[in-house]
């Protein structure tokens, strides 16, 4: 049995930018399949320190999803990401890992 000092969950950190013209709805962060509504800026975010966490960000304004973008943070990769949402409401976000 593991001991209760390797199951404490980590963080990791996600800075989530909007393009700097126009009106950009906020974003939603989904963890592991569970979705969290966000707010511009960079944030900490708590997640299971069992396995890879599939991290995802998205926009949505009322009619459909835009900018989506995923990243699997595995456990002994650093936890920095940074997420750039697009310019136009069709195109695909980034999301990338800070070294």
């Amino acid at each position: 049995m593991a001991s209760s000092a390797s199951m404490q969950p980590r963080r990791f950190e996600l800075t989530l930018r909007k393009p700097w013209l126009g009106w950009t709805p906020k974003p939603t962060v989904v963890l592991d399949g569970r979705g969290q509504p966000a707010q511009w800026g960079t944030g900490t975010w708590q997640i299971s320190a069992e396995g890879p966490t599939v991290v995802r960000v998205f926009l949505f304004n009322r009619l459909w999803k835009f900018g989506a973008a995923e990243f699997i943070l595995d456990a002994e990769q650093p936890a920095a990401l940074v997420y750039s949402a697009p310019r136009l409401p069709f195109l695909p976000g980034k999301l990338r890992m800070v070294s």
